[in-house]
């Protein structure tokens, strides 16, 4: 078992099916995974925002956070992004960490893996 991180910079299509994608399948793997979303990423996991992204011939994303989080996979929204994108903590949806990256930083330094979207 490793330790696979993946971080998401985008709120869109191209950035988040492979991170759910990857994320799930590292975590069916048995792997430990987190993910961070920087404030670029931050406001597709506001409630109600990944029901609205689908792509023809790609998996629902709500079902890949759902399954992410079922294998305990740990989502990570950095701090920044609440001021940055005018955001709160009640904003998000069930299951998201925040904070910062000192702290986030900390928990990742023994990764075994690492993808960035």
């Amino acid at each position: 078992m490793g330790k696979v991180v993946i971080v998401c910079s985008g709120a869109d299509g191209g950035s988040l099916f492979p991170t759910f994608i990857f994320g799930s399948s590292a975590a069916a793997s048995g792997d430990e995974v987190i993910v961070f979303f920087t404030p670029g990423g931050a406001p597709a996991l506001v409630k109600g925002e990944l029901e609205k992204i689908k792509a023809k011939g790609m998996p629902d994303l709500v079902e890949l956070y759902d399954g992410l989080r079922v294998l305990e996979g740990k989502i990570v929204v950095c701090e920044l992004a609440l001021e940055a994108k005018d955001l709160r903590r009640e904003d998000f949806r069930e299951g998201i960490d925040i904070e910062g990256a000192t702290t986030w930083l900390n928990d990742v330094k023994d990764a075994t893996l690492t993808f960035t979207f």
